[in-house]
């Protein structure tokens, strides 16, 4: 086998046993291998044996092992394969109290937050000003900041975190420098190469890696939405990120069906949803939080009542209907800077509102200040 070695496939990758990312997607392979990675696993040159500390995982978690104890990618309740829209700020929304951490954290990303944060309220301000036309540019160029506008530009700097795990992987795996990412490239990248005919066939559990490709393939073919076996890198983002596109909706719950559905009956039973979260030793009586999660089963999980969950049921499960929060956020600002009501923003009405947009520690610590000094 050659030394095609592996890119970092962040977060969405998880139906690769080489990654590194948020987690527990729709399928095992991914969250066994960033564990891997967080316990310091050590490279192989020898392509997808070069994660063995994940392989080992994977392959007890497939047959149980003998540890009476919940599945360390499960979750302590289930939760592991659950995708929820992670918040836009874990600050409180108090801006009844003059705190808009929430609305700095929500507009600009927690990260870029923290930047603003060092800026002087003129700085700040001015930073303020060249979003306001990128906003407006990347809409219809009006001259305004409409609710849709808002809300595009709140749900792109949320997303800043996978804009930077898929430039991260991108050299990796455009590996002829085109601008693009073939599916030959990305399996060879990920898997090393192998001729025709010969692939895994120095690797001991050759047929978890024949499947495991396969899976990639067909998550590929899904995310490569014009069929040219090239992704772009909005395709690759789909492939690495598949819980974050519409169109991947069902390729996430045909994974986790396949991982979950044991008698391949087309079916998650309720024995098959217990046993993704917890292996029992022989003789060893199941504990309170498992008979928990049999209820949840029943009375949650099992919408129609017919006792298995069906590919609906699942997608319900883990991909279930969530808050569109960039829209909320982006009524709330739009709502607060408003002045004339005419239900869309100047970049006057933005700027002349720029501490709930942006702020600024600066301000923040001169008003400390004068307070300090008036109470003295």
């Amino acid at each position: 086998m050659g030394g095609g070695g592996c890119g970092e496939r962040s977060s969405g990758l998880e139906s690769g046993a080489l990654t590194q990312g948020k987690g527990w997607s729709s399928s095992s392979w991914g969250a066994n291998a960033e564990r891997s990675v967080e316990s310091g696993a050590k490279l192989d040159n020898r392509g997808p044996m070069m994660w063995r500390p994940s392989v080992l995982l994977l392959l007890l978690l497939l047959r149980h092992g003998a540890q009476g104890k919940p599945s360390p990618d499960a979750g302590p309740h289930g939760q592991g394969r659950v995708h929820l829209a992670a918040p836009l700020s874990d600050a409180p929304h108090d801006d009844a109290h003059g705190n808009f951490q929430y609305d700095h954290e929500a507009f600009l990303g927690r990260e870029v937050a923290k930047e603003f944060d060092q800026l002087t309220p003129e700085e700040s301000q001015a930073r303020l000003g060249r979003i306001v036309d990128r906003m407006d540019r990347a809409g219809d160029g009006d001259g305004w900041v409409s609710l849709a506008e808002l809300r595009a530009w709140i749900a792109h700097t949320q997303q800043r975190h996978i804009r930077d795990s898929v430039s991260a992987a991108w050299d990796t795996y455009d590996t002829d420098r085109d601008g693009r990412v073939g599916w030959e490239e990305l399996r060879n990248a990920t898997y090393g190469h192998y001729a025709p005919g010969e692939e895994f066939h120095d690797v001991e559990d050759a047929e978890t890696y024949k499947k495991m490709l396969a899976r990639d393939e067909r998550r590929f073919r899904v995310a490569d939405q014009d069929g040219d076996s090239m992704a772009t890198r909005e395709e690759l983002t789909a492939f690495l990120h598949p819980e974050e596109f519409p169109h991947m909706r069902d390729i996430v719950i045909a994974e986790t069906l396949e991982d979950l559905d044991r008698n391949k009956d087309g079916y998650v039973q309720v024995e098959e949803y217990i046993a993704d979260l917890y292996a029992a030793e022989p003789g060893e009586e199941e504990p309170a939080w498992v008979q928990t999660e049999r209820q949840q089963f029943r009375d949650f999980r099992d919408l129609n009542k017919d006792g298995h969950l069906d590919g609906s049921e699942v997608g319900h499960w883990v991909l279930p209907p969530a808050q569109d929060q960039p829209l909320v956020e982006a009524n709330h600002l739009l709502h607060e800077s408003d002045t004339d009501k005419d239900g869309r923003l100047s970049k006057a009405e933005i700027l002349g509102n720029w501490n709930m947009f942006v702020g600024s520690q600066a301000t923040n610590y001169g008003e400390d200040l004068t307070r300090h000094h008036d109470e003295l």
